[in-house]
């Protein structure tokens, strides 16, 4: 009995070496992820769709042109286009493993011009959604060539720009001493009423260029619009400056420009 019971834990220990030996290494797995299998493929093109998705539907929340099928739809893209370069290269021998991603990189310039615009104002938007894709692009390539601890990496930096350093920028940008407001008038005469009432409370005009008002119907239309770059005597909110100038009389309309 007293045999029986010292050679159980030997049995048991002899049986998970065993198993243990018979699982695949950390290194075997890793290698045969980066081989082009059926299983590698699945799992590149999986990641491709979630780490662009996370992208996209931050943009899409805050509907821009670019969403979350676009940022998907060039993720994955990116990661056939590697995918293919790898399949061409080992079945061949005679493509260059990175000629088709440089031109992701380039022809993505395409898509992402179609993302920027000017509007009435003169206000740049669809930089950052432009930059999203473009970034989307590079981390498709980097999961369609294997690098997969690479894409995930710069997923969450990616992330963690287009959120938390928008918050952060917005908070400093809402205390800063100039900020640019688009305002509307009934007529000329009271831009010049209110760029007095501006300059009498210590505000300071660094610039100002007459724009088309919005809805603007025509010759009966008589408003005019402006965009002012507003340095300010101090930090203040701008939520503040912006209550104390639209009291100014005669003022139509005004908000700040971001």
């Amino acid at each position: 009995m007293g045999n029986r019971i010292f050679r159980l834990p030997i049995c048991l220990q002899t049986r998970q070496q065993e198993v243990t030996n018979s699982l695949p290494s950390y290194q075997e797995i890793a290698h045969q992820l980066k081989d082009l299998t059926l299983a590698s493929t699945l799992l590149r093109l999986f990641l491709a769709a979630v780490c662009g998705g996370m992208v996209g539907m931050e943009r899409g929340r805050r509907r821009r042109a670019a969403g979350l099928r676009t940022h998907m739809l060039v993720c994955i893209g990116a990661t056939l286009v590697m995918i293919t370069n790898q399949y061409i290269f080992l079945e061949y021998g005679t493509s260059d493993p990175a000629r088709l991603g440089a031109q992701v990189i380039s022809g993505i310039g395409f898509l992402g011009v179609g993302t920027i615009i000017v509007d009435r104002q003169h206000q740049v938007r669809g930089l950052t959604t432009a930059a999203g894709l473009w970034t989307c692009a590079c981390m498709g390539l980097a999961i369609g060539i294997g690098f997969y601890i690479g894409a995930l990496i710069a997923c969450v930096f990616i992330l963690g720009t287009i959120i938390i350093l928008n918050r952060f920028e917005r908070h400093i940008i809402g205390k800063s001493r100039i900020m640019e407001v688009y305002a509307e008038f009934g007529d000329h005469q009271d831009v010049t009423h209110f760029i007095n009432k501006v300059v009498n409370s210590a505000i300071k005009v660094d610039h100002l260029e007459m724009v088309q008002p919005r809805g603007h119907q025509g010759t009966d239309d008589k408003r005019v619009a402006a965009v002012m770059t507003l340095q300010l005597p101090k930090r203040h909110l701008h939520t503040k400056v912006l209550e104390e100038l639209d009291a100014v009389s005669n003022l139509l309309l005004i908000e700040e420009m971001h």
